[in-house]
């Protein structure tokens, strides 16, 4: 398999920075968020960003396997916002294809529970999947539907309805089951008993549970507010996610592909080492764990 780093790991370095630390890392490849003001990623106001992003990752020795847009309206019930997100996804698809990117992740629109008119902004966020799987299919990339909270598709089971209801091989899942278990959704083998033949790309994190009994709360998308926060965020093996077992599932159903170290320095630097030490750590911790499961299935 190949590990990948995520440029959410790396605020405070540009994007040849962040390319550089993960190759001194070890790491195989990169996840790039693509996102205007933030320093290490594609800027979809920047004709030339996508370009630059090419020089650097040839520089590095490191492939863009992944981008990371931020775009949420694709279930807007306004038609003006609905197409500016759709527009938005084109772009970001026309800036994977360019740097070489075989994935976009994709956050299923904005919802969290108590939202109104949620069978309208379903069939919204369904109509804007089945135009882009289109242009995806031209350009060669997967949208990849994340496990999100803030989305919606928090939970394995909308996640696999939504992509399962698109019916397209360019839609398909993002697994992150530490956004699952945070939420107290699907443990790890009821996700995979709902969504595991539909995973096209992975992100691994951990985190350890500050009390595991208090409700999940979030009232943004792309990140939980520190006084919301029944979590912290660790290193990969230092947590409650079981990885080792994970990834021996993942093999077991012959997912031969991108494991994405998405390190959350970017939302919680408190609770991790620098990104220098933490990527370094969390790839020699999913390294063991898959040259452990390589032998294991030798026998």
């Amino acid at each position: 398999m190949i590990i990948a780093g995520h440029t959410l790991g790396t605020p405070g370095r540009d994007l040849a920075e962040a390319l550089s630390l993960f190759k001194e890392a070890g790491l195989d490849a990169a996840e790039v968020i693509y996102q205007e003001g933030y320093p290490a990623a594609i800027d979809p106001a920047d004709p030339g960003s996508a370009r630059s992003a090419v020089a650097a990752a040839s520089a590095a020795g490191l492939p863009i396997v992944a981008l990371t847009p931020y775009t949420t309206a694709i279930n807007s019930l306004d038609q003006g916002e609905w197409q500016a997100g759709v527009d938005e996804f084109r772009a970001c698809i026309e800036a994977a294809q360019q740097v070489g990117a075989k994935r976009v992740r994709v956050y299923a629109g904005s919802w969290h529970p108590g939202d109104a008119d949620e069978a309208a902004r379903w069939l919204r966020l369904a109509a804007a999947l089945e135009t882009l799987s289109v242009d995806a299919v031209h350009a060669g990339v997967v949208l990849c539907v994340e496990n999100h909270f803030g989305t919606m598709t928090q939970t394995a089971a909308d996640t696999a309805r939504l992509v399962r209801q698109i019916d397209a091989p360019s839609v398909r899942v993002l697994y992150d089951q530490a956004n699952l278990t945070f939420t107290h959704d699907e443990e790890w083998r009821a996700a995979f008993a709902v969504q595991g033949d539909l995973i096209s790309h992975v992100h691994v994190k951990d985190l350890v549970f500050k009390d595991p009994d208090a409700p999940f709360r979030a009232s943004d998308t792309a990140r939980v507010k520190a006084e919301e926060r029944a979590v912290r965020s660790r290193v990969v093996g230092e947590g409650v996610v079981p990885w080792a077992e994970i990834v021996g599932e993942l093999v077991r159903r012959g997912y031969d592909d991108v494991l994405t170290l998405e390190y959350e320095y970017r939302w919680h630097p408190q609770d991790l080492p620098d990104p220098e030490i933490g990527f370094a750590q969390s790839a020699a911790a999913l390294r063991t764990i898959l040259d452990s499961t390589v032998v294991a299935n030798e026998y």
